[in-house]
C-alpha cells in the first residue's frame, strides 16, 4: 500500500491549519489508506522566524547591497538584538511564554522597525487593550519588519501570508510559471524546500498530495514538488485544491506534468482514492476521476464514470493529527477585534455544508460544484464531530469556513450545542437575510457564538438586486442588528466597481456603511474590488450586466480572471484608497461624524441617502417582542423554576415563582395555577435532559395556560411574560 504525505504550501495564515489537507487526510485513514499530513507553509515561516533563519537572511540581504538611503538599513544596525529575540517571540506568539508580554510592552525589549510607526495611528487601542495582546501586536509589527526585509531585498513575490501571488493570476500560460521554475531557487524557496526534504526523510511517502488554494500558494506548491522530483522521481506528486477547480479547469500545459503526475479536479475525496487503486493495481489508468494526466504531448481529462464508493466515509470532517498544533502563532495584524479572529487564536477550521444554499450571487462562482452541489450535514454528526476534534486538540474554539451557513443548520446546532452542555466558541460565515431574528441570535450566541461575517457587498438596493444578493440595505441592516444585540460581532464583506456602478452609488454606499458603523451594526468590514470571473454569472452572460469581455487570451494554464469594459460605470479604482481609509477609521471608532466627501481626494457628489436611513430600517425591530406566533417553539436558556411557599400571611392566593437565569435568581408573585403552567413552560422548554423531546410550541403552550389561549394572549402583554423573555425565554422557529 502506498504512503501518502498530504501537504499545506507556503504561505497561507500562521494561526491555525487550513482545513482542505486535514479533512482530506481523515478520508484517506478512515479508507484504509496510509496517510500523513504537514504544513509546509507554518513549518517554513518557522525556519525563517528563527535565529538560524535570521543568520541567512540578514547573510543574504547583506549580500543583495541595501540601495543607498534605504528605510531597511536599519535592519542590519539590529542584527544582533532580532538574533537575540527572534526564539522568545516565536515562544510567545506560540503561547508557550505568556510572561513575556510584560517586557515586550514595559521596556525597549522589541527593535524597532518602520512597522512600528503604525503605533502612532493605533494610540488610541492602547488604553483598552490588555498586556498579552499588546504585547501581541507589538511581536506582529516586529515580525511583519522582517517579513519587509525579504520582499524588499530577496524576494519581491513574498508576503506574511502568501507567495507569488501576481504570478499565479498572470499565468494564463504555463510558460510564466515555467519561466521562473527554471531559475535557481531564491532565499524563500530554499528555506522551504530544506523544510520539504525533511519531511520527505522523516516519511518516505510514495505519493504526495499538494493543495494549492489560493493563488499565494500555487508557487511554494510546485516549488515543493521540484524538490520531490529531485527526492524520488518515482513517487507520484497531485495537485488540486481551490485555486485548481477555479483556475484550471480547462488545464492543456503537458510541461506542467514534468512536475507533477495527477491534476484533480472538485473534492478531493474520489480522485485521490481513485488514484491510489490505480496505483495499487485496482483499477486502470481511465478509470481515475475527475483528473488531468499527460497523454503524450498533451493533456487528458478522465472525469470518471466509477467513482469509489464513499458510502460510510466522513467527508468535511478534519483530522489534526499529525500537525504541530502548539507551533503556530497567534498574531494580530489588525486591532479591530472582529477583524483580528483570521489571524489570532488557534481556530479548529471546518464545514458545516457542501456548497451554499443560496448559490445565486452574480459575482460568485456559482457554476462550480464546490457552491453549486449543497449539501448540509446533520446537526447531531457536526456536534459529535466538533466533540471530536476538541478531545483531539484541546481546543474548543470553531471557525466554520461554509460559504454561508443556512440558518436553519445553525439553530439546529445551537439546540444540540446547548442540549449536550458542550461549551465551545465559534464563528463563521452567513447571509443577512431576515431569518437571523433576535431571538435566533440569542439562540446562537448562547451556543458559543461570537462573530459573524457576510456580504453587504455594493450597500445599494439597485445593485443588490442586480447581483441577485437576495437581500436589501435595509434587511442586511436588521440582521446585523438582530447579531449585535445578542453580543455576536458583525464583520462586512464590502464590495466596489461592479458593473454599472456609478459615482453617485460608490459615495451612497460608503455614507450607509458609515451609519451601520455609527449605530454600532457592524464592527469590521473589508472592500474588495468587484473582479469577472470565467464561472461567475456576470463572466458567463456579460451581456446581461452590460459589460463587454476583452481577455484575456485564453491560454493553457490558468483561466478566471477576466479584463472588461463597464461603458455604463465610473472609473471604480480610482475611488478604492479612499474606500480603504475611511473604513479603517470607521473600524476603529473614527471619523464616523465627517461628512463622507471628505475622505475622497477629489470632488464627489452629496451623499444622496438620508441620514437616518439606517437607524430608520431597525427601528421596528425590538429584541424581546411582545408578540409570540403559535408554530414558534420555546427556549428557555435559564435554570430551573422552583415555586416557593407564600407566606402563611398571605390570603392573595398568588405563589412565588423563583427563576434562575444568568443575572440572578427573579421572583415573580402569580396566581397558583399561573406559577405552575409558566413552571413548566420554563422546565419543558430547556435544553438539557430532552432525550430527544420537541420543545414545546407557542400554540401548545397557549392551550396549556389556566385561562386558555385567550388568557395566555393577555398573559404575553404583561410585565412578567416580558421579564422572563428578558432574561432568556426565546422563541424560535420550529425545526424539533
Amino acid at each position: 500500500m502506498a504512503k501518502v504525505l498530504l501537504v499545506t504550501p507556503p504561505f497561507t495564515q500562521l494561526n491555525a491549519p487550513y482545513p482542505a489537507v486535514p479533512c482530506l487526510t481523515r478520508t484517506l485513514r478512515t479508507a484504509g489508506h496510509d496517510t500523513v499530513q504537514a504544513d509546509l507553509g507554518l513549518e517554513s515561516a518557522l525556519r525563517l522566524f528563527s535565529r538560524d533563519g535570521l543568520l541567512k537572511l540578514f547573510a543574504s540581504a547583506r549580500a543583495s547591497r541595501v540601495p543607498p538611503g534605504s528605510r531597511l538599513a536599519w535592519a542590519f544596525e539590529m542584527a544582533e538584538r532580532y538574533l537575540d529575540t527572534i526564539e522568545p517571540v516565536v515562544r510567545f506568539l506560540q503561547g508557550r511564554d505568556p510572561t513575556l508580554a510584560h517586557r515586550v510592552c514595559h521596556a525597549r525589549f522589541l527593535p524597532e522597525g518602520p512597522r512600528f510607526d503604525r503605533l502612532q495611528d493605533e494610540s488610541w487601542a492602547f488604553g483598552t487593550l490588555g498586556v498579552t495582546d499588546r504585547a501581541r501586536f507589538l511581536c506582529t509589527l516586529y515580525l511583519e519588519d522582517l517579513a519587509d526585509l525579504v520582499t524588499e531585498l530577496l524576494v519581491p513575490e513574498y508576503r506574511f501570508s502568501r507567495y507569488g501571488e501576481s504570478l499565479a493570476l498572470a499565468a494564463t500560460d504555463f510558460a510564466v510559471m515555467a519561466k521562473v521554475l527554471a531559475q535557481p531557487g531564491n532565499f524563500v524557496d530554499e528555506l522551504a524546500a530544506g523544510v520539504m526534504e525533511a519531511l520527505l526523510d522523516r516519511h518516505r511517502p510514495q505519493v504526495v498530495g499538494f493543495t494549492v488554494p489560493f493563488p499565494g500558494t500555487l508557487l511554494g506548491a510546485l516549488r515543493a514538488a521540484q524538490v520531490v522530483r529531485r527526492w524520488d522521481p518515482r513517487t507520484r506528486v497531485v495537485l488540486g485544491g481551490g485555486f485548481v477547480n477555479t483556475e484550471l479547469r480547462d488545464l492543456r500545459a503537458p510541461a506542467l506534468f514534468d512536475i507533477v503526475d495527477f491534476v484533480t479536479l472538485d473534492d478531493g475525496e474520489e480522485p485521490m482514492i481513485a488514484m491510489l487503486e490505480h496505483l495499487e493495481g485496482a483499477r486502470g489508468a481511465g478509470a481515475l476521476c475527475r483528473t488531468f494526466v499527460r497523454d503524450g504531448s498533451s493533456v487528458r481529462f478522465i472525469a470518471g464514470d466509477r467513482p469509489p464508493d464513499l458510502s460510510g466515509v466522513p467527508r468535511g470532517f478534519p483530522s489534526f493529527d499529525g500537525l504541530p498544533l502548539d507551533g503556530y502563532l497567534s498574531v494580530l495584524e489588525l486591532l479591530n477585534p472582529t477583524h483580528r479572529l483570521w489571524s489570532d487564536g488557534r481556530w479548529n477550521r471546518m464545514p458545516l455544508a457542501h456548497g451554499c444554499y443560496w448559490k445565486r450571487c452574480a459575482f460568485c462562482d456559482v457554476t462550480l460544484p464546490h457552491v453549486a452541489d449543497f449539501r448540509p450535514g446533520r446537526a447531531r454528526d457536526i456536534v459529535d464531530r466538533m466533540e471530536h476534534i476538541v478531545a483531539e486538540t484541546g481546543q474548543s474554539g470553531f471557525h466554520f469556513v461554509d460559504e454561508a451557513a443556512p440558518p436553519a443548520l445553525l439553530r439546529a446546532m445551537a439546540l444540540e450545542i446547548l442540549e449536550r452542555g458542550l461549551v465551545v466558541s465559534w464563528w463563521g460565515n452567513v447571509r443577512f437575510e431576515e431569518a437571523f431574528t433576535p431571538d435566533l441570535c440569542r439562540l446562537l450566541a448562547a451556543s458559543g457564538c461570537i462573530a459573524v461575517s457576510g456580504g453587504l457587498e455594493i450597500a445599494s438596493d439597485r445593485l443588490l438586486k442586480r447581483m441577485r444578493k437576495g437581500v436589501t440595505v435595509a434587511q442586511v441592516a436588521r440582521a446585523a442588528a438582530a447579531f449585535t444585540g445578542a453580543s455576536i460581532m458583525v464583520h462586512a464583506y464590502l464590495m466596489y466597481g461592479f458593473p454599472s456602478q456609478t459615482e453617485q452609488e460608490i459615495v451612497d454606499s460608503l455614507e450607509r456603511v458609515r451609519q451601520l458603523f455609527d449605530e454600532g451594526l457592524i464592527q469590521s468590514g473589508f472592500w474588495h474590488r468587484f473582479y469577472a470571473t470565467a464561472h461567475a454569472p456576470v463572466g458567463r452572460c456579460p451581456a446581461e450586466f452590460g459589460i463587454t469581455i476583452t481577455g484575456p487570451e485564453r491560454g493553457d494554464f490558468a483561466w478566471n480572471d477576466l479584463e472588461y469594459v463597464d461603458a455604463a460605470g465610473c472609473d471604480a479604482d480610482a475611488y478604492g484608497p479612499a474606500l480603504d481609509t475611511a473604513l479603517y477609521h470607521f473600524m476603529h471608532g473614527q471619523g464616523l461624524d465627517r461628512d463622507v466627501r471628505s475622505w475622497f481626494d477629489r470632488r464627489v457628489p452629496r451623499p444622496n441617502v438620508p441620514k437616518s436611513e439606517v437607524r430608520r430600517a431597525v427601528a421596528g425591530l425590538r429584541t424581546m417582542s411582545s408578540g409570540a406566533p403559535g408554530s414558534c417553539r420555546l427556549v428557555w436558556l435559564g435554570g430551573r423554576a422552583d415555586i416557593a411557599p407564600a407566606p402563611a400571611s398571605s390570603r392573595t392566593g398568588k405563589e412565588i415563582l423563583q427563576v434562575a437565569a444568568a443575572g440572578g435568581v427573579r421572583t415573580f408573585r402569580l396566581p397558583g395555577p399561573q406559577a405552575r403552567w409558566l413552571k413548566a413552560c420554563l422546565d419543558r422548554s430547556r435544553p438539557r435532559g430532552r432525550g430527544g423531546k420537541p420543545y414545546p410550541t407557542v400554540e401548545e403552550v397557549a392551550e396549556r395556560h389556566p385561562g386558555g389561549p385567550a388568557a395566555f394572549a393577555s398573559f404575553i402583554a404583561r410585565q412578567t411574560w416580558r421579564a422572563v423573555r428578558e432574561d432568556g425565554l426565546l422563541l424560535v422557529p420550529s425545526s424539533r
